[in-house]
């Protein structure tokens, strides 16, 4: 077997790196990657340096690993800043570190991409060749972020050290219609609902779907500016430009959907999520303003409606919100793997971990308890 080190997925064969992610996950396609990295969003000038694994064997590509070198924490939406600083104060580098993930996309997919889903020797080749990429080019440690559960147990296997958080996901229970789906709520929280959706219509507020053909250049430049408005009311920038959003839009057009929000036939609002056979997840958003409850009515209740419109099993809103609770999303375990070279830190964020799992049982405990759904999942009359 031959492990390669590739500094830009362009040097990968599109078909053959699609070939191995397959199309359950958008955000693993070769075009969505190129994208990040030939727009700037992704590169060493951003802290996201290009380092895939790819693997052969016998001439052919049997596996492969997005993989880049981190000069920092951002984007990540795993949070190890405390880690960096328990390394600074011990006069130690936790930077540069090797990170398998997508950048800025806390959406859990395989991070071990196979051509034989059953090649454990090749997984294990990936997970030990980024281990011995980090500790050839002096990087602190790996980071496997937001792998699925299947996973898991080969990572462990190689000595990575798992940790647990929690994300809020929508099932659909092959509802025949929105108010079907609410029929599952309690009598209280289908009144809430209700009343959200109603503030929007009443403000005269209509939404569009809009896919491929029909997101042109002037939506895209419409989406980039409410999603620039938003994040700079928080006192940052986006993590993608507006290139990255034009190239996607023109490479991966049935995987993506805009949801624009308009009030007096003006756009105001809009959302971007992106498709996959059977799930949709939710990504960016942004507004010209404040409108009550339209963030609600547009990321969460307009995704629900076209998931039960179009037969969706799962739809992904996005990281952290106890607020999507009280809207049908049920708490799920996310993880993410750790391998760090110092051995006394390793066994320390050991420790660590089994009580952070503890605690994270013990939040999706908590907020289940607070689930709108009847106990009976059948809902009453109203």
């Amino acid at each position: 077997m031959r492990l390669t080190v590739h500094e830009a997925i362009a040097d990968i064969a599109p078909d053959a790196w699609n070939a191995l992610a397959g199309d359950t996950y958008p955000f693993l396609r070769h075009e969505f990657l190129l994208a990040a990295e030939q727009t700037g969003c992704v590169s060493e000038d951003a802290g996201w340096a290009p380092r895939h694994l790819t693997l052969e064997r016998n001439g052919q590509l049997v596996a492969a690993m997005p993989l880049y070198q981190k000069e920092h924490s951002w984007g990540e939406f795993v949070f190890d800043w405390a880690w960096a600083r328990a390394y600074e104060q011990a006069g130690l580098r936790y930077y540069p570190k090797l990170v398998s993930a997508v950048p800025f996309t806390p959406a859990p997919s395989r991070r071990l991409l196979l051509a034989d889903p059953g090649d454990t020797a090749a997984a294990r080749a990936l997970v030990d060749g980024a281990i011995e990429l980090a500790e050839r080019t002096a990087c602190s440690s790996v980071h496997v972020l937001f792998p699925t559960h299947e996973e898991l147990p080969l990572l462990r296997d190689a000595g990575l050290q798992v940790r647990k958080d929690c994300q809020f996901h929508w099932h659909n229970r092959d509802y025949a219609d929105f108010d079907q789906f609410l029929q599952t709520f309690t009598a209280s929280k289908r009144k809430k609902a209700r009343r959200d959706r109603r503030r929007v219509s009443e403000a005269g507020i209509r939404f569009r779907r809009l896919k491929g053909a029909e997101i042109g250049t002037e939506t895209w430049e419409l989406v980039y500016r409410f999603v620039s408005i938003t994040f700079m009311r928080r006192g940052s920038l986006p993590y993608y430009n507006l290139d990255f959003f034009l190239r996607i839009g023109e490479t991966l057009p049935d995987n993506i959907l805009v949801i624009l929000a308009e009030q007096d036939a003006e756009p105001i609002a809009a959302a971007v999520f992106f498709e996959s056979p059977t799930a949709l997840y939710g990504r960016y958003w942004g507004s010209d303003g404040h409108h009550n409850a339209l963030h609600f009515e547009t990321c969460y209740y307009q995704g629900i409606d076209y998931c039960i419109d179009k037969g969706l099993q799962l739809f992904e809103p996005g990281t952290q919100g106890e607020h999507k609770i009280s809207r049908g999303f049920a708490p799920q375990s996310t993880w993410s793997a750790h391998w760090l070279a110092h051995p006394q830190f390793l066994s320390a964020i050991e420790n660590y971990l089994e009580e952070e799992a503890r605690y994270v049982d013990r939040y999706i405990e908590t907020v289940d308890a607070r689930s709108p759904y009847r106990d009976d999942g059948s809902g009453d009359e109203s």
